[in-house]
């Protein structure tokens, strides 16, 4: 192991992080929830489960493929 670069910034800590993934998953299942109830005028909760759990699996994806800062 070497010495620190003066552009090192240390990773956030274990709360950080797992505060970041579940806002993540809360606003990508938010956004899903919305996305039924624009198609579909009274939905079963099946279905509103459903696009809940499509859009924080989405928003988990994008969040890993554009990297985690």
């Amino acid at each position: 192991m070497g010495f620190l670069t003066e552009g090192h910034r240390c990773p956030g800590g274990v709360w950080s992080r797992l505060s970041k993934a579940l806002l993540t998953v809360a606003m990508g299942g938010g956004i899903g929830i919305f996305f039924v109830y624009a198609i579909e005028d009274r939905p079963v909760a099946a279905l509103v489960l459903a696009g809940a759990a499509l859009g924080a699996v989405l928003a988990m994806a994008i969040r890993n493929a554009v990297g985690v800062r």
